[in-house]
């Protein structure tokens, strides 16, 4: 198993921190995708006996029993998990590192508690999601941004064909042609249940039809966030060991295992998914040394479906993308949610007015140096402003 990209700039600074006489905790959104930095992680530090360990929230009481005693001992190097890393019992001997995988999964809050288990431990956070720069300076405008812009090596270019309504057909049999050829497809769609007003395609109901009638030739399961976590491991092991031919899907899969094996991407209602998102989903395929394809499947004729349809088709540049993203859709839409604590503004345009808002972040960060809790006189406002705005929230 190769491991590249974010993947090995968090196992080397781990390797860094351990070998400089700390621990590390890695978080991961999922226990199949902590499962699986376990094996990488174990695969190039097993060699420096660096000692690597798994706690998710699946785990035997007497296994994790036995793990906090071993962490809290300093006898774990690395701690891999979800975020049964936060919980109050897990204590380190001597946190040096916090790593965060898919951060927007957590949360700024959730960053902080795994941070206060140490004694202001480095904090690495990471994300595949490619996050327009004019963004990235507000979300995380107190870290330092690096970005690895290239491919892995042997990454092949993914094919992008967004379709209207009229060739399913020609879609369905393009699935058979490939799992014919030993291959494995996704399908992702936005819902979970049939809903009235929205008139998508659930899950539920997209996977009977394709299981009794459409591929009923193949094996089809299906996953979505309501089931539990133990039933979603299973059956992404399951496709992942190639028992399964076609995954229906919501977008629980955006963030999830490695399936090389896995050639084809068809997206239901694409227009109701951002394009980062989207992106994101592409992503799932065209792992392996097979060529890969995505499928848009789309409704609608407007100007801007039709535009934002042809960004994927036209480019795989995940910045290009997550741009014209938050150019046609706003901020406040730009994960497909509006809880991720991402400002709309009501006066500033996030895409329009990025130097005023550069302007106005190294002014603060400029206060906040000189006058950290805001008491000289002239920020005084300033400091009336904050309190009415965020109350007791903000942590200095």
């Amino acid at each position: 198993m190769l491991v590249h990209g974010k993947t090995i700039v968090s196992i080397i600074a781990a390797y860094k921190c351990v070998k400089s006489g700390y621990q590390a905790a890695i978080m991961a959104p999922t226990a199949i995708l902590a499962g699986q930095h376990l094996e990488s992680f174990k695969q190039i530090l097993d060699k420096f006996d660096i000692r690597c360990e798994l706690l998710v929230s699946g785990i035997t009481k007497k296994k994790k029993e036995d793990i906090l005693e071993r962490l809290q001992n300093g006898e774990i190097d690395v701690l891999i998990g979800t975020h049964a890393l936060l919980e109050e019992n897990v204590v380190f001997k001597n946190l040096g590192l916090v790593v965060t995988d898919e951060q927007h999964r957590f949360g700024v809050r959730q960053r902080s508690i795994i941070a206060k288990k140490g004694k202001n431990p480095d904090v690495l956070v990471m994300t595949a999601t490619p996050i327009p720069r004019t963004l990235a300076l507000i979300l995380y405008g107190d870290l330092d941004i690096s970005i690895i812009d290239e491919l892995p090596p042997n990454r092949k270019k993914i094919e992008t064909y967004p379709v209207t309504k009229g060739m399913e057909n020609r879609v369905n049999d393009f699935i058979r042609k490939q799992i014919d050829e030993g291959r494995q497809a996704y399908i992702v769609c936005p819902l979970v249940e049939e809903s009235e007003e929205i008139d998508a395609k659930s899950v539920m109901e997209l996977a009977e039809n394709y299981k009794n009638k459409v591929f009923s030739n193949y094996r089809v399961e299906y996953l979505h966030g309501k089931m539990k976590q133990k039933e979603k491991d299973s059956i992404m092991e399951k496709f992942k060991d190639g028992e399964i031919d076609i995954l229906i899907s919501t977008t629980v899969i955006e963030v999830g295992v490695n399936v090389p094996n896995a050639s084809i991407m068809v997206v239901e209602n694409a227009e109701r998914f951002g394009l980062a998102q989207l992106h994101q989903l592409r992503g799932r395929v065209g792992r392996g040394e097979y060529k890969s394809y995505c499928i848009l499947k789309y409704q609608g004729n407007s100007d801007i479906i039709k535009q934002r349809m042809n960004v994927m088709k036209d480019t795989n540049d995940g910045f290009i993308i997550s741009e014209k993203d938050l150019e046609l859709r706003g901020s406040g839409e730009f994960f497909g949610t509006r809880q991720h604590g991402i400002p709309e503004f009501r006066i500033a345009n996030l895409f329009e007015d990025i130097e005023v808002l550069k302007m106005v972040q190294s002014i603060s960060i400029k206060i906040l140096n000189e006058d950290p809790l805001l008491e000289k006189k002239e920020n005084l406002v300033l400091k009336k402003q904050v309190d009415n705005k965020f109350g007791n929230r903000i942590e200095i």
